[in-house]
């Protein structure tokens, strides 16, 4: 029997029924002994749905957040030099937030757009990969080490808007994730697809990860499309997936942040290499 799909209007109705009860400002800080908070957010290149670009505001917006691990999508310019449009210097001072490093890149922040903030830990590896389609699209994988020794796996992704490309796309996230040490692992990002049913690439991610939860992020004005996900490889990992909606990221780009709680208590230590 064919999976019911999402009824457009429907949901349609139920976010301008939601729109009253939508937030008013900022939200409190979350309580760190419960978890790090993790989110993801495509910034479209710092131009918010007024049309202005304003690298200030998303900088703001990400700061509101108050993520511990933050995935950004479309943080660089898309073609040439890829170069960086944020002010990551400011960033770090205002949030404790610094870049994961990449290599190969002049003046990106990350790579193909896609860029993992973290306030602490030790990056114990960096795995940039270009992934296949017509547009140009890239995943970054890295290993964080926390204090006390957990650890975990974060795969940064944006996924192509063509069908194909992101049953492709999924799929070598997979292959890769197979070839690696099984771990716990959170893959969060814009990954363009809020469709369920036969057609949908989440079914190809659903067997490691599960079916994600859908939380409307797109548009940011009246959301009613999850096309951006929070998903892990580990049964209660994580809380609630939750949009954060605030006037100021209603504005400042066409997706809203999305961002969980992850259980970090839950997370193994590090494996200890044996002394030579």
């Amino acid at each position: 029997m064919r999976e019911k799909r999402p009824n457009l209007p429907t949901s349609i109705l139920a976010s301008i029924r939601a729109r009253k009860n939508r937030g008013a400002g900022a939200s409190e800080p979350h309580d760190r002994s419960k978890g790090m908070l993790i989110a993801s957010y495509n910034v479209h290149k710092c131009v918010g749905i007024d049309g202005r670009f304003d690298p200030a505001r998303t900088s703001h917006v990400i700061r509101e957040i108050g993520a511990d691990v933050i995935a950004l999508q479309e943080a660089d310019t898309r073609f040439g030099e890829r170069r960086g449009l944020l002010d990551l210097a400011w960033m770090e001072r205002e949030t404790g937030l610094q870049p994961v490093p990449v290599s190969g890149v002049a003046k990106a922040h990350g790579w193909h757009g896609n860029v993992i903030l973290f306030r602490e830990g030790l990056v114990r590896d960096v795995h940039q990969v270009k992934l296949p389609g017509l547009e140009p699209r890239g995943a970054l994988i890295t290993e964080l080490e926390l204090e006390g020794g957990s650890t975990f796996r974060i795969i940064a992704a944006h996924l192509g808007l063509l069908n194909r490309s992101r049953h492709q796309q999924t799929r070598m996230i997979l292959d890769i994730l197979s070839s690696r040490d099984e771990q716990p692992t959170v893959l969060m990002g814009d990954l363009n697809e809020w469709r369920l049913g036969d057609r949908s690439s989440l079914n190809t991610l659903a067997t490691v990860f599960g079916l994600p939860a859908a939380v409307p992020s797109f548009p940011s004005r009246l959301p009613v499309l999850a096309l951006d996900r929070i998903m892990v490889n580990r049964p209660g990992l994580i809380d609630t997936v939750e949009a954060h909606d605030t006037p100021l990221a209603r504005l400042a780009s066409d997706h809203l942040p999305i961002k969980a709680l992850l259980k970090h208590r839950m997370l193994p230590a590090a494996q200890q290499s044996a002394a030579g």
